[in-house]
């Protein structure tokens, strides 16, 4: 193995020419299940070489130090068992897929906190009574991975970060739909990082955290910011993510940042895990999520609720936007602020129409109340489970007093470069973005502010289309946000009649049958 340094373009060519030798036998949306915890295993195999190399200088020798530590895991931060450490398991030559299960297993087995994390994938499997992987490829990719050390004094921990990321935006582009369960685009969750801009000993938490991006952003923006000063508190970080494989991911994603993470697995909606003692929310200074766009929840989600996360109206069934920002709302501080990634429709669907709309009377008390900060329109096919734009929405509980009583409407829908396959932000659009919120700034062209009356005369409609017009663009409802709000329609028409006929039948005018 060479001890080469590595830098982040060598690491990303290297670690996509690993994904290169499975492409043949596994699709590229499963590429992750096999690459990601096996590069993860090569970290923890090297980091944990280095520490026993730092020891054996305090004890003096290694086969001390594998006494002391056969007695004692707690001297390294997590204990690799002989047969589960790279350089034993790169000269295995037989049988490779079932070695490589019980290697990753044994590693669980000996530090509880990577149960669930590095044990998720079984390196032996088989569909149709063939195998996924067969022990010729599995020997091909261990060779690749050798390598290269990724140990501490081999590459940095953010170095890797970004190269694991980078993976994850590869295998996300080659995924489809399923992409948005686990991944946000990295300018996005950068863009978002500096609306929230941490400082020393915030909670940030995200109720739906996929591979964790949006968390670990948040952490990289408080490290260059601060340039890792020890004298200052930390942050703290805690997420819940529904999909096992994906929580997986977050774990491995914190693990290789040297993040310190609380994730639980769970359904949020249902069975939030961040509770206090007395069975309440627990309350974070900041949120920041990117929960999948108009989901399906029954209406007993919301009416049944033990939490009282809801008080604010029940969002249609066809749509958890803001079931979604009442949750987030209901786990911030008083003084805390949140950042929430959404389709375009949840800012504007029912403006306009005659009589009550769920999500339009939900907007109308969070801009009555001062809550709405900012609305950020995002360009058009950066997403890799759609092409439509996406909103930024920013929740204050604690307004400046500058702010207070307005609204900052940010129209970056043409801040955009074509790529391929999603168009991306550039830095300088970060910037220019970033600025215009932080600064509280009109820019011609990009951004407005206007007062909550305004909202109001204008039915609570904040989409930054209708007040910041680009190339003689509208605020056009999109086929995906007509289908929620027709759906929402039809639900609040069968209600109607449901209570219709019970007048009709109380009357004796109707008999039900």
């Amino acid at each position: 193995m060479s001890n080469n340094k590595l830098d982040i373009k060598s690491l990303e060519n290297w670690l996509w020419e690993a994904a290169c030798k499975i492409r043949g036998p596994v699709d590229a949306p499963k590429y992750k299940d096999y690459i990601l915890p096996l590069i993860f295993l090569k970290r923890l195999s090297d980091v944990f070489e280095d520490e026993l190399e730092r020891l054996a200088q305090n004890y003096g020798s290694k086969e001390t130090v594998e006494e002391l530590l056969a007695q004692d895991h707690k001297l390294v931060r997590f204990y690799l068992p002989k047969n589960a450490r790279w350089e034993v398991i790169a000269k295995h030559t037989t049988q490779i897929g079932e070695y490589l299960t019980d290697a990753v297993r044994l590693i669980a087995k000996e530090n509880p906190k990577l149960q669930g994390v590095v044990d998720t994938v079984d390196f032996n499997a088989t569909t149709s009574g063939q195998r996924i992987l067969g022990d010729d490829v599995l020997k091909e990719l261990i060779n690749v991975l050798s390598k290269y050390r990724l140990g501490l004094n081999d590459v940095d921990a953010d170095i890797l970060g970004r190269a694991y990321e980078y993976l994850l935006r590869k295998f996300a582009e080659g995924s489809g739909q399923s992409a948005g369960e686990f991944y946000t685009p990295g300018e996005v969750a950068i863009l978002m990082s500096h609306i929230l801009d941490p400082e020393p000993g915030n909670e940030i938490y995200d109720p739906c955290c996929g591979s964790g991006g949006l968390l670990i952003k948040c952490f990289l923006r408080f490290k260059e910011k601060y340039d890792s000063d020890p004298a200052l508190e930390p942050l703290k970080f805690y997420g819940q993510e529904i999909l096992p494989s994906t929580f997986a991911m977050a774990k491995m994603n914190a693990f290789i940042h040297d993040m310190e993470v609380e994730i639980a697995l769970g359904d949020t909606m249902n069975r939030p895990a961040f509770l206090t003692p007395q069975g309440s929310l627990e309350k974070f200074d900041i949120v920041t999520a990117n929960p999948m766009w108009n989901q399906d929840f029954p209406q007993s989600v919301y009416e049944n609720d033990p939490y009282n996360r809801f008080g604010y109206g029940y969002p249609p069934s066809n749509s958890a936007d803001w079931g979604w920002i009442q949750h987030m709302i209901g786990s911030l501080k008083d003084k805390g602020k949140m950042a929430v990634v959404l389709d375009t429709g949840a800012v504007s669907r029912g403006s306009g129409n005659a009589g009550s709309n769920r999500e339009r009377d939900i907007r109308k008390q969070f801009v009555e109340n001062d809550f709405v900060e900012s609305v950020l329109l995002l360009p058009e096919n950066l997403f890799y489970n759609t092409t439509a734009p996406g909103i930024i929405m920013v929740i204050n509980k604690s307004k400046p007093e500058e702010r207070q009583g307005k609204i900052l409407l940010i129209n970056a829908s043409k801040l955009f470069m074509k790529g391929r396959p999603k168009n991306f932000l550039p830095d300088e659009s970060i910037k220019q973005i970033a600025d215009s919120y932080l600064n509280w700034e009109e820019v011609e062209g990009i951004s407005k502010i206007i007062t909550n009356e305004e909202a109001a005369r204008n039915d609570y409609n904040l989409s930054p289309s209708r007040y910041v017009a680009q190339n003689g663009e509208d605020d056009t409802l999109d086929l995906e946000d007509a289908i929620v709000q027709l759906k929402e329609a039809e639900e609040e028409q069968n209600e109607a009649d449901k209570k219709t006929k019970a007048i009709l039948e109380e009357m004796g005018v109707w008999k039900g049958r």
